[in-house]
């Protein structure tokens, strides 16, 4: 039996009222060299029917039931009954782009093992997207297009889940879905950049991102902004953190104050900056707050910069490398 080049990988869970039309786009690719390994994760809904009919019509199509709880487990026994030498995820509730499968195969079977395929996204809503959506889409988009995805990871996530494609190989290398961590996907994202993978730049739109009021995202304690800030600190501390810099933490908002929390509760020292003059000159939990021409004063700066407004960033940037700093070594964004 030949075995599939691609292995579609998708956890469901009660999303029946999107499910067809998610496996039709599958169905209708292009490419037409791939298995799709669903597990349903004790849906409460008609999804495990639903992907039982469609198993019926064509024999590409596995269907699973999770031997445990939750999309990391989902994963992981979709993988271990997966057979193609290239992986991709799909989310049940989304929409693939007709080339999909065949852009990301071709691209990275043009550049090998160690690259990851990624793809333009666009998000869809019978609701007006908030203009975070919008945010998120431009700058991710921007990114891919220019294949700079692991510049900025710990921004957001940098790579979306359902919209990437990697050699089976590399995503063993990276511990597949083997972590416990949630979100399962940003945890990934970290370890295929710390793993060096090369993102492929594309400029295709090929995953339809759906948004609506009870998508797992939105609703699930697990994807909650704190568990994106305790992966992204905990990556940076354990792999970026040098002991003989002089770390600086710029911003005193809720997130310069939550990492300046963590930074005194690990008795790693730090100098912080602002440029809130209500701020400056006073002390938030001990520490005292510098304005930012302070930095110029100090030896060796490595900074963790909190200040989200894009202006502001670009500007921090253009001192930043004036100063000769290097980007993902002497200074990182976390928003």
């Amino acid at each position: 039996m030949k075995l599939p080049a691609i292995s579609i990988i998708m956890p469901v869970k009660n999303t029946e009222a999107f499910l067809r039309e998610c496996l039709d786009s599958i169905l209708e690719q292009s490419e037409t060299n791939w298995e799709l390994i669903a597990v349903d994760d004790h849906s409460t809904d008609s999804c495990l029917s639903i992907l039982r009919e469609y198993e019926q019509k064509d024999e590409r199509i596995k269907i699973l039931e999770n031997n445990g709880v939750g999309i990391i487990k989902a994963l992981r026994l979709a993988f271990a009954e997966s057979k193609g030498r290239l992986i991709t995820r799909m989310d049940s509730d989304d929409i693939m782009a007709s080339e999909k499968l065949l852009i990301l195969k071709s691209n990275l079977e043009t550049f090998g093992k160690g690259y990851i395929a990624v793809g333009l996204v666009k998000y869809f809503s019978e609701k007006q997207l908030g203009e975070g959506f919008q945010r998120y889409e431009a700058w991710l988009n921007s990114l891919t297009s220019e294949g700079r995805n692991f510049q900025e990871i710990y921004k957001e996530c940098v790579v979306p889940s359902p919209c990437w494609m990697v050699y089976r190989e590399d995503l063993i290398a990276c511990d597949a879905f083997e972590p416990n961590d949630y979100p399962e996907d940003y945890d990934l994202t970290f370890r295929f950049y710390l793993m060096k993978l090369k993102a492929i730049r594309c400029n295709t739109v090929l995953h339809y991102w759906r948004d609506y009021d009870t998508r797992t995202s939105r609703t699930d304690e697990h994807y909650a902004d704190s568990t994106f800030f305790e992966i992204k600190y905990r990556y940076f501390i354990e792999n970026e953190y040098d002991s003989h810099k002089n770390l600086v933490v710029w911003g005193a908002g809720a997130k310069g104050k939550n990492i300046a929390q963590r930074l005194l509760k690990s008795g790693i020292p730090f100098y912080w900056i602002c440029d809130n003059p209500n701020k400056i000159g006073k002390h938030i939990y001990d520490q005292l707050l510098l304005p930012f021409d302070e930095l110029s004063k100090i030896e060796n700066p490595q900074s963790i910069i909190t200040v989200a407004i894009p202006n502001a960033q670009q500007q921090i940037k253009k001192y930043l490398d004036g100063m000769g700093a290097q980007s993902m070594k002497d200074y990182f964004f976390f928003c």
